[in-house]
């Protein structure tokens, strides 16, 4: 495994962050095919016996079990000032608008929720899960600030942005002596890669950490058509993202199959291995031993430059999906939003 500093922060990060959306009881939440708790830490045991050291989760996660099943996995096998513990929060609720609950208070209640899902003392880097166009921008960055100077919270980064409101929030939080966002988590892949056009321009010119989801495209990087796994037959989000764009990203995922057949590995290694010239630690889900493996190796394939634009000469523009096209949503619409990709309830 290899190690990179994220971003402008202290942390050492593995070039790999393993995703923990897949961990959770499958029977408290929207996803059935999610892991139950020995299952989950076994993948994660895999994960940190190959040198992970990177593991991002949310509150969200099937009603908080994620942050639960990775909290006990550290706790029980992990020297904790080795790991790095990233989760998100979500945004204020309608009923928490109706109940004058400040932006503030929201994000004490939130962080102290997940550190008492996680048995963690402290979270390395606490996540803003999607913008919340209900909440003063000023009372989430304070909040954020409060939570670090408390020693809950090392570093803030956010997801499910644009390029313009982290530079506005970053230059917000300069002039007013709080915290700046560290990372950005967006939607980016080899056949999604809008975030290219400003957001990933903007990160190189302030050093702020690229660490995005959906670096397999929900498995369709790993595989050829036609063979399905479980969370493709079920997961409504995943589906979503890529349907309207199928016929226009075959021709890409043809070009990782055709390189990883010429260098004797897996789909996932080539699509990764791509992945890994553009950003800090792409954040890769695994429900089996082998997820694992094949992102671990992929740190170790170097990809020729002739490779690189072998595989980015077919990518045509995509239209923004899920959260990204659900743009300036009322506090209703933002948990209706919330509830169309996850049908989680926290």
């Amino acid at each position: 495994m290899q190690y990179t500093r994220l971003g402008n922060s202290n942390l050492k990060v593995s070039r790999i962050c393993m995703g923990c959306m897949g961990f959770g009881d499958p029977n408290n939440g929207m996803h059935t095919w999610t892991l139950p708790e020995e299952e989950s830490i076994e993948i994660i045991n895999k994960g940190l016996d190959n040198g992970i050291n990177f593991f991002d989760t949310a509150i969200g996660y099937q009603n908080g079990t994620s942050e639960q099943y990775v909290g006990r996995a550290i706790r029980e096998n992990a020297a904790r000032d080795e790991i790095v513990v990233a989760t998100k929060f979500l945004p204020r609720s309608e009923e928490d608008i109706k109940n004058n609950v400040t932006g503030q208070q929201h994000i004490h209640n939130m962080v102290d929720k997940s550190l008492s899902n996680l048995g963690l003392d402290y979270i390395d880097l606490y996540i803003y899960h999607m913008w919340d166009y209900n909440t003063p921008l000023y009372d989430i960055l304070e909040g954020l600030n409060e939570v670090i100077e408390e020693g809950k919270v090392k570093y803030i980064g956010i997801s499910n942005c644009f390029a313009w409101q982290l530079a506005k929030a970053n230059a917000l939080a300069d002039s007013e002596g709080f915290s700046r966002f560290v990372s950005i988590q967006g939607h980016y892949n080899l056949i999604f890669r809008e975030e290219e056009r400003e957001m990933i321009p903007l990160c190189q010119a302030d050093n702020i950490a690229t660490t995005p989801y959906s670096a397999l495209a929900s498995g369709r990087l790993s595989r050829m058509p036609g063979s399905e796994s479980k969370r493709l037959k079920e997961d409504f989000y995943a589906d979503l993202k890529y349907k309207s764009s199928e016929s226009q990203d075959l021709e890409i995922i043809k070009r990782v199959n055709e390189l990883a057949n010429d260098y004797d590995v897996s789909m996932t290694e080539v699509s990764l291995s791509w992945l890994l010239t553009k950003v800090t630690s792409p954040i890769v889900g695994a429900t089996k031993p082998h997820h694992v493996e094949g992102a671990v190796n992929s740190v170790e394939l170097t990809l020729t430059s002739d490779d690189i634009a072998y595989l980015e000469e077919p990518y045509v523009a995509h239209d923004l999906v899920g959260v990204m096209a659900d743009n300036k949503v009322s506090a209703s619409d933002n948990e209706k939003v919330w509830a169309k990709h996850t049908k989680n309830k926290i």
